[in-house]
């Protein structure tokens, strides 16, 4: 919803200033705050669970899908905006009814590279876990030991760790191509 807020009042310089500000926390590199991150972790007291992973990968995360998801609302005229509030509907009605089923494509397609990117990362979840909540990409590291590789099994389970990306991509492929190729074309 930021990102739908951003897109409509794009020439606000309040609306500039935050994104310019969004792009420059994508900016920071992961590794310089992830010790801040497994502080205050290890301060609440939710070290080794998984809703602090999947809170923690939520914001990492944020400023990725707002600026994804801003080009997929610009790429909407704010005409169907006004339409739908010539025809009565609160802002939230007209989001809700006519905004969010157009951007279906995109936020599918903001959701697989945003699961990719949870998916795949190793740092964070090598830090905030230690048994009960550790990530497949932790539990492939410890097939490599100071005195050996198992190269059998860590290749089978990376098999296994990639297939349900293989899976998901592919039922949502259509979602995906349509997301990506979405306001590419000029009218």
């Amino acid at each position: 919803m930021a990102s739908y807020a951003i897109s409509r009042t794009a020439a606000s310089k309040l609306s500039g200033f935050f994104l310019v500000l969004v792009l420059c926390l994508k900016m920071i590199p992961m590794s310089s705050i992830a010790v801040p991150i497994y502080a205050l972790i290890q301060k609440f007291g939710l070290y080794d669970y998984l809703p602090a992973l999947v809170v923690v990968y939520a914001a990492v995360n944020m400023p990725f899908v707002l600026w994804m998801m801003i080009s997929f609302f610009k790429a909407i005229p704010i005409d169907m905006d006004e339409a739908a509030s010539i025809d009565g509907a609160s802002p939230i009605v007209s989001f809700r009814k006519v905004i969010l089923p157009i951007t279906i494509p995109g936020i599918i397609s903001t959701g697989i590279f945003t699961f990719l990117l949870a998916w795949n990362d190793f740092l964070l979840a090598l830090l905030l876990t230690s048994s009960s909540a550790k990530t497949v990409p932790v539990a492939l590291s410890e097939f490599l030991t100071a005195y050996n590789l198992d190269l059998g099994p860590m290749t089978a389970a990376a098999t296994l760790f990639s297939f349900p990306v293989i899976v998901i991509s592919f039922f949502l492929q259509k979602y995906l191509v349509s997301g990506m190729l979405a306001g590419s074309v000029k009218e």
